[in-house]
């Protein structure tokens, strides 16, 4: 799909479908047209209305990010099956040039996102082309090289949310931990400033890396701890993502009902949106050090499984009483952030889709955030905003760390109490951040978001990608504030 600026006038532009965009105050404007709209008794309402003169008319709800992308997916999905090559739109702008233009590109491609490698009868859009008039909705200046820009970065924002749809889609069978290395490796070599690093089980037993190592012992497939880094031009921040990399999670010896295994391939979420991100960055020459962690394992059964009441040494030297092995995401994460601290981060954030009490706090469509600067975690939330990814901030408190705590060992790697799980969680991540990275550290539960069996607003069946938009938005913020 192509996205072209144009200088012209909407109306000298020559395209097969044209967009017209509908708001309240304007509907009254199309006189026209008004005997069709009382025909088909339309209204707006967040629908579409074909007219048999190739204009597409689409309710345009506000000039929010957010309703310009599900307006332009609107469009695309009323659009994709037809026969045609090119659409027009006016310019659709908000608040920010840049970002208005980078929304429009996403809700295209966000609509026109597929995973059907497995679909015999793969049905495919033949539209090529998506020409943006100068012609603003509401008659705004803006810069055409602002416009350019956000057409760009919605693109590398868009297409790196979808490559990481596509790893958290991918099944089981074929996306094992050696699998997520391979990618991580082909990243790197179409990336010349992407170096990647995969190390092995060996390199684990040596680093002390006892917690990871336990939830991969009953797998065939072995572990990979890949580490991947990205230094920008002038570089300003070291900035290390930790990403939990489940290749799959049977719950091990704590089994999973079955039904709560399906969905599970989706474990891998957080270290598929810690590669997405540092594609993102490399791609949008951010001025910052990036480095991105990825934990891969699978959580299997057998004879040699880890066990409830097992005691495991982390590299961080901290002792862990198992209580519960489908608690498994943490343990793997314990260790992945010992090692990302040694790369002494001025920012350091993992995600995860470590707890199904998130799902049931937050529902489906919204991210936690958590940790011990509350600063930090506004400004993230704030930030978040803009970005079209849904979060809340989860508090920790005092009462709730007792939970965690363990008769036999330093920690438990679940609470006492049921209530409140996605904060002990976070809770039981904090026993190993170091004391110089407490108020630099946040964790991001993407449990609900990460992967949905049904499509909502822009967001197709299966994986939605989350974590990459939210944190790219993240970095490009510091950035700007750094100035």
């Amino acid at each position: 799909m192509k996205f072209e600026f144009s200088n012209q006038n909407l109306s000298k532009i020559k395209a097969d479908f044209e967009l017209v965009f509908i708001q309240d105050k304007n509907l009254k404007k199309f006189t026209k047209e008004k005997d069709f709209f009382k025909l088909n008794n339309y209204k707006g309402e967040g629908t579409c209305l074909d007219l048999p003169n190739k204009r597409l008319f689409i309710e345009l709800k506000s000039l929010s990010y957010e309703d310009i992308r599900l307006a332009f997916c609107t469009a695309y999905k009323s659009l994709e099956k037809l026969n045609i090559k090119s659409i027009k739109t006016p310019s659709i702008i908000g608040e920010c040039v840049v970002r208005s233009f980078a929304s429009l590109v996403e809700g295209v491609l966000f609509g026109a996102y597929k995973f059907d490698k497995y679909k015999s009868d793969k049905k495919s859009s033949i539209l090529e082309k998506i020409i943006i008039s100068k012609d603003e909705l509401h008659n705004k200046k803006f810069d055409i090289n602002e416009a350019n820009l956000g057409l760009s970065r919605g693109e590398i924002l868009a297409n790196a949310t979808n490559f990481t749809k596509n790893i958290v889609n991918e099944i089981p069978e074929i996306y094992t931990p050696l699998k997520m290395a391979e990618d991580a490796g082909k990243l790197a070599k179409s990336h010349k400033n992407i170096t990647c690093k995969i190390y092995d089980e060996k390199f684990l037993a040596k680093e002390k890396m006892n917690a990871f190592l336990a939830v991969n012992r009953a797998s065939v497939h072995p572990p990979r701890l890949i580490h991947l880094s990205y230094k920008g031009k002038n570089a300003k921040k070291r900035i290390v993502f930790v990403g939990k990399g489940l290749t799959y999670d049977s719950g091990g010896l704590s089994l999973k009902p079955a039904d709560y295994m399906l969905t599970m391939k989706a474990d891998k979420s957080g270290a598929a949106a810690a590669m997405g991100i540092i594609k993102a960055a490399c791609e949008l020459n951010l001025e910052l050090e990036i480095h991105s962690i990825l934990g891969a394992t699978e959580n299997m059964i057998g004879g040699n499984a880890y066990k409830p009441d097992d005691v495991l040494i982390s590299r961080e030297g901290v002792s862990i009483e198992v209580r519960n092995t489908d608690a498994e995401g943490r343990l793997v994460l314990a260790d992945c952030l010992s090692y990302a601290q040694d790369l002494k981060p001025d920012l350091l954030i993992d995600m995860a889709t470590l707890t199904g009490a998130c799902v049931v706090g937050l529902g489906e469509y919204t991210s936690g955030i958590m940790g011990n600067n509350e600063d930090l975690q506004n400004e993230f939330y704030l930030s978040s905003k803009k970005s079209g990814e849904y979060t809340t901030i989860l508090h920790f408190n005092p009462y709730l760390r007792e939970l965690v705590k363990s008769n036999i060992a330093d920690v438990s790697n679940t609470a006492s109490s049921r209530y409140g799980g996605a904060i002990t969680a976070g809770i039981f991540l904090d026993k190993f951040i170091r004391k110089e990275y407490k108020d630099k550290w946040l964790h991001l539960d993407i449990a609900g978001p990460a992967y949905t069996e049904k499509a909502w607003g822009y967001t197709s069946f299966g994986a939605g990608g989350a974590g990459v938009r939210m944190c790219v938005n993240f970095l490009i913020h510091l950035l700007r504030k750094a100035k």
